[in-house]
């Protein structure tokens, strides 16, 4: 089955790759479109999530943005089609990177450094780009269960110079620290919800929830920088690729991985306030931590 995966994963992208990048657009419209209209698929999670996070947002702003966000959401995975065969023409000509000093400093680095990144935009695209352009990443990541969903998805987010670790994987910390050895950045994604025992109680928009410890743990064990990591798609249709100054936590390293935990969601909280459209509405990130 997982050869099954690879090979469909490889034959979809080369024919994806002889279509315009404007069908992914269309794709993603019809797909959010029959996820919110025609399925309703956790509608009711999304305007939840909304009230929780902006209480006494008007109903006609949470509706917009509930279209918004699964057409992006849905746009962000059928981007990851185009992966395997991105040029560097097309980088050039449809991508802005911004924060071009941080980004010198992340090139200059003389040494690994973390990301902190979230699902805002297309993520897996961009890190292909980040990759190629300003410095190889290694994504922490949940394996899929179906072997052949695994081996399809994976099939076309290496096909890069991308790599990634298996975020319950028996040596992941291991492989966390030689990364960091062969000066790569190590992307963690802490905005779903966590729970016990990989998960710690924290604060998310005002709200008892659970999140990932694992940066906040690696950050106290190495001191290596943390550089929030984010993309938006413009009104242009241009892709931004965002990497904002590192995260300052001096004050937070002495203490536990809660307090670091909860200091790494409000730089997570700042941008989706930011670019609420764009982010993925439709999780149930304020579960009970204790349940």
């Amino acid at each position: 089955m997982k050869k099954l995966g690879c090979l469909f994963s490889y034959a979809l992208a080369f024919l994806w790759s002889y279509l315009p990048w404007s069908f992914n657009v269309y794709i993603a419209k019809f797909l959010a479109f029959l996820w919110i209209d025609v399925f309703k698929i956790r509608k009711e999670v999304i305007l939840n999530n909304l009230e929780i996070a902006f209480p006494g947002m008007s109903n006609e702003k949470k509706n917009l943005i509930k279209k918004k966000c699964m057409v992006n959401l849905s746009r962000s995975f059928v981007d990851v089609i185009r992966i395997p065969y991105l040029t560097d023409e097309w980088i050039d000509n449809n991508v802005i990177f911004d924060g071009e000093d941080t980004i010198k400093k992340v090139q200059q680095c003389d040494s690994g450094v973390f990301f902190l990144s979230w699902h805002l935009g297309s993520g897996d695209l961009a890190s292909a780009i980040i990759s190629r352009r300003i410095r190889p990443l290694t994504l922490i990541s949940k394996r899929i269960k179906n072997h052949f969903l695994d081996a399809f998805w994976f099939g076309l987010r290496e096909r890069s110079k991308s790599l990634f670790i298996d975020a319950h994987g028996k040596n992941n910390a291991f492989e966390i620290l030689g990364a960091l050895k062969q000066k790569r950045g190590v992307v963690f994604v802490l905005d779903q919800f966590m729970g016990r025992p990989y998960g710690i109680e924290s604060q998310f928009f005002g709200v008892t929830t659970g999140t990932a410890y694992g940066l906040a743990l690696f950050v106290k064990k190495t001191q290596k920088p943390v550089y929030p990591l984010y993309t938006y798609w413009d009104d242009n249709d241009k892709l931004h690729i965002c990497v904002d100054e590192a995260i300052d936590l001096s004050l937070e390293l002495s203490k536990n991985n809660e307090v670091i935990t909860n200091k790494l969601n409000q730089v997570l909280e700042k941008i989706i306030t930011k670019y609420p459209e764009h982010w993925m509405w439709v999780h149930k990130r304020w579960k009970n931590f204790y349940d």
